[in-house]
């Protein structure tokens, strides 16, 4: 290996989960609309030959000012796509478990010491499926240092390994694929966790026109989503897979791929807001009051659809359609900006998914 190697990855994040719930392993099966933007979450590794440090790793994550040495406990048996996790019970989980996880099961050289900086501009908790995105962008920054590759697909699957089999948290399928895949998607789930992607493709038009009508709100503060999922799990049972809630999702997701391959924006809006009724159907505790007041607020600007991120719950973040007009949206998201605990994250569509060199 060269004395110094840089590896560079970026992975979009995801909104306007249409589907969401369907693509868990309570569901069984499901189908999901969701839209990947920017902005991207960052990995960068830098591989050094400093032999006093063999094994090591030096970890930055930006956003949390937080900086350390890490040693993988590489426990790790079979071969790539085939691995077998084997984590001692009086194991601890570090400062953070799902990118420490990735460490330790990714075969890279051992001889290695690496030197590891991950930041994006979305905030943790956002509901929009950023640490997906963050496990997506180092287990392929990663993957580029073994012999054997995994395609973007094999790079979702494994991520979301992490989480469910490694980790134990509960985790839909769906995040991971949007950071891999990137664009717009249709994601059929046909026996959890193993999925159809369909990209769902249109004109300029339809995706400038998408693109200008929607913004994203942050509630304030994260969101933990395993704690949302246990209640939901609670409320549907033992055979949650034909609960005629989880079955609306599963039709409304198509009825949005539909909708935006015709170019329907109030469909897709409308969509939208029945979306966002189910999931308070599922529970109450889905859509926030800070949710709620968004909501009201972008209806006076000429606000047509709304769907509440990911999992929802108290914190979190909202995708809002408003209906064309660019200079109500503006003053929509100037009146955001005067200050609260409400604030714009700003978005582009990303036509490109995983992206390693």
């Amino acid at each position: 290996m060269e004395k110094e190697v840089w590896v560079n990855a970026v992975a979009p994040i995801r909104i306007c989960d249409i589907g969401g719930w369907t693509d868990t392993w309570f569901a069984k099966y499901g189908y999901v609309f969701n839209i990947a933007v920017y902005p991207y979450v960052e990995v960068q590794i830098q591989v050094v030959n400093e032999p006093e440090h063999k094994n090591k790793i030096f970890l930055n994550l930006e956003n949390y000012n937080d900086s350390y040495t890490f040693v993988p406990a590489r426990r790790v048996t079979g071969t790539l796509g085939q691995i077998h996790y084997v984590k001692p019970v009086d194991s601890e989980p570090g400062n953070h478990p799902l990118i420490e996880t990735a460490l330790d099961v990714m075969n890279f050289p051992k001889e290695s010491c690496l030197k590891i900086n991950i930041y994006s501009d979305a905030p943790p908790g956002a509901s929009t499926g950023t640490s997906a995105a963050v496990s997506v962008a180092l287990v392929g920054a990663l993957n580029k240092l073994m012999e054997d590759r995994m395609t973007a697909h094999e790079v979702a699957m494994f991520a979301h390994r992490l989480e469910t089999e490694y980790l134990h948290l509960q985790c839909g399928v769906q995040d991971q694929l949007a950071s891999a895949y990137g664009g717009i998607n249709a994601i059929q789930i046909t026996d959890f966790p193993h999925t159809i992607v369909s990209p769902i493709n249109v004109t300029d038009a339809v995706w400038w026109e998408l693109e200008q009508r929607l913004c994203v709100i942050y509630m304030g503060k994260p969101h933990k989503s395993s704690e949302i999922h246990q209640k939901v799990i609670a409320g549907l049972g033992n055979q949650a897979y034909s609960d005629v809630r989880l079955e609306d999702l599963r039709v409304l997701a198509k009825r949005a791929k539909n909708c935006l391959l015709k170019g329907e924006f109030n469909g897709l809006a409308t969509v939208m807001n029945e979306n966002t009724e189910v999931q308070r159907k599922l529970h109450p505790d889905l859509v926030c009051e800070k949710a709620e007041e968004a909501i009201e607020m972008a209806k006076g600007f000429g606000a047509i659809g709304w769907k509440v991120n990911g999992a929802g719950g108290d914190g979190g973040s909202l995708t809002i359609m408003f209906n064309g007009n660019r200079f109500k949206k503006r003053q929509f998201l100037a009146e955001i900006a005067k200050g609260g605990e409400l604030f714009n994250l700003p978005i582009y569509l990303s036509r490109k998914g995983l992206r390693v060199w």
